[in-house]
């Protein structure tokens, strides 16, 4: 990974226009390719960014008192993201290695074994193709298929959070990549979801489901009939 700090002004041209006026900011390109542009705010959210496959082209640029013009431009849709740098504080890379990927908690664990192994709980007809599945960026909890025979991708989480929408959005752009699964839909399953990832994934055509830990074990609450 490279982390560079530089006072720059960024322009994004595609389907969209969006200016970002010089300031100081870190910029932060990835080994996959992408490239993020932040603030010292907004947690982890980027100010902009371009997500790979991508290329970056540095070449001097003297105007207006700059030093660089950088100019990120995505393989497929040919949208731009123009970095204009007027001074380069600090610029490094660093090889960060394989991540093992986030380690789930008990709870989390268990209710992605128990939904691989009663994966009917989403629906007749449907059928497990593997757990962890592997990609790129780390393992996709369960890969399965729906009754129609349509692929569809499952992240499991105790309590259903933003971060959660965010990461399976990241495994459905690689898996629909592949001719042999697209096209790939996704589910953000959760014993609770919070009313902004549920609007979220609603927004980015993923389906929310509420997991009842107590049925999948099959354990049945007190007072229940049925």
């Amino acid at each position: 990974m490279r982390l560079v700090i530089a006072r720059c002004s960024v322009d994004y041209a595609g389907k969209l226009t969006a200016h970002l006026p010089m300031a100081l900011r870190l910029v932060l390109i990835k080994a996959d390719g992408s490239v993020s542009v932040h603030a010292d705010d907004r947690a982890y959210k980027p100010l902009n960014w371009m997500n790979p496959p991508c290329t970056l082209r540095e070449e001097p640029y003297e105007e207006n008192g700059a030093i660089a013009r950088w100019t990120v431009t995505h393989g497929k849709s040919g949208e731009r993201l123009i970095l204009t740098v007027n001074e380069i504080v600090h610029d490094s890379s660093h090889e960060l290695g394989l991540d093992p990927g986030l380690v789930k908690d008990g709870v989390e664990a268990h209710l992605q074994e128990l939904l691989a192994e009663h994966i009917t709980t989403l629906g007749d007809g449907w059928s497990l193709i593997r757990r962890e599945y592997p990609t790129a960026i780390g393992p996709v909890d369960i890969l399965c298929r729906d009754s129609d025979q349509a692929t569809v991708a499952v992240e499991i989480k105790r309590r259903g959070e933003i971060d959660g929408v965010e990461q399976l959005t990241r495994y459905l752009e690689l898996l629909n990549r592949d001719p042999h699964l697209a096209p790939v839909r996704g589910i953000f399953a959760a014993q609770e979801i919070r009313p902004q990832a549920r609007v979220l994934a609603t927004d980015r055509g993923i389906g929310c489901v509420t997991l009842d830990y107590d049925a999948l074990r099959g354990i049945e609450h007190e007072g229940t009939l049925f």
